[in-house]
């Protein structure tokens, strides 16, 4: 895998330094002149290591916190979005089936609907609500996909020799 340092530079990285380096400059942090040089090299970087050099001695921006802040949510949402998308397959496979069944008696479905949302609606309610938790949800849900990972390997160990029957 590459060193991530090395990789090409691309305009959105190139535009993203422009705008620090403004918010250093007007903070006071960067003279006018420096700006200009900082900037000037920033658009000749051919490399994300190169645009991290022109920044070495900055303090982090409010710009890249927030940034920084967005991707993680962005991303943290996607994987709720996933394992929404596993809680609703399953909802609407029961209902299919009590459907199918003649819909008579209650709608026993929704228990499933209910339990298998309920972490859904608890995830959400820490990315989303009034106080939001993004360090505790990531560690939930990364603890929640290294169960996975384990249970999975542990359904293909011992690891069986050629020619033994399953």
């Amino acid at each position: 895998m590459p060193n991530p340092w090395d990789l090409r530079a691309a305009d959105s990285d190139r535009e993203h330094l422009a705008e620090e380096l403004r918010e250093h400059m007007l903070a006071g942090r960067l003279s006018s002149e420096e700006f200009e040089q900082r900037l000037g090299d920033a658009y000749k970087a051919s490399t994300r290591g190169q645009l991290e050099v022109l920044k070495r001695d900055l303090p982090v921006s409010q710009r890249a916190l927030r940034g920084e802040l967005e991707r993680r949510r962005a991303r943290v949402r996607h994987r709720l979005m996933r394992e929404a998308g596993a809680g609703l397959g399953i909802s609407a496979v029961c209902v299919a089936v009590w459907a199918l069944a003649g819909a008579s008696g209650g709608f026993w479905p929704g228990w499933v609907i209910f339990f298998s949302l309920l972490p859904l609606l608890r995830d959400g309610w820490r990315l989303f609500g009034p106080a939001p938790d993004l360090e505790g949800l990531e560690r939930r849900l990364d603890r929640r996909r290294d169960r996975e990972h384990r249970r999975a390997h542990r359904r293909h160990w011992p690891p069986r020799p050629p020619g033994l029957p399953r």
